[in-house]
């Protein structure tokens, strides 16, 4: 079997196995957190930057047609980004991006499916998976009306 074949084979057994299985028939919360490479709008392109507007806008409408779309959000920039940590009591401030990588935090897409298979499904189907990364995070709690609610988010 190639390292490819058992790579495969782990990525299936580890996505079903979960410590806080859902419920049967409960509706999973997940964020899509795309990851791609950065590039101005002169780098792009006029014709692909138009191009990828359409691509984010209609998959953005085939998720909501779909009812599963609960929020999405393009980010600016990382040279945006303002990373605040605290150490030793003191409060770090920087400027720009905690990772120094190519690829960059570029949006969310919030979504409620069924079970992780059809998270993958559609994060599969983002604009961003050709040339990038889609991470899929369950959601652990969230904040509605006042509470928090849901699992653990430490095992």
């Amino acid at each position: 079997m190639s390292i490819g074949g058992v790579l495969s084979i782990w990525g299936v057994l580890v996505r079903h196995h979960h410590v806080n299985t859902p419920e049967e028939g409960r509706i999973m919360r997940y964020t899509l957190l795309l990851q791609y490479p950065e590039m101005t709008a002169a780098e792009l392109g006029d014709e692909a930057l138009a191009d990828g507007m359409r691509a984010f806008a209609a998959y953005a409408e085939a998720l909501d047609a779909a009812g599963v779309l609960r929020s999405a959000e393009v980010l600016h920039p990382s040279s945006m980004t303002t990373t605040v940590r605290r150490r030793d009591g003191e409060l770090l401030v920087q400027d720009g991006p905690f990772a120094d990588t190519k690829e960059q935090l570029g949006g969310t897409f919030v979504i409620e499916v069924d079970d992780l298979d059809t998270a993958i499904d559609w994060a599969g189907k983002a604009p961003a998976a050709p040339w990038g990364a889609v991470e899929i995070r369950p959601t652990a709690t969230r904040f509605v009306d006042g509470a928090w609610s849901g699992t653990t988010p430490v095992q």
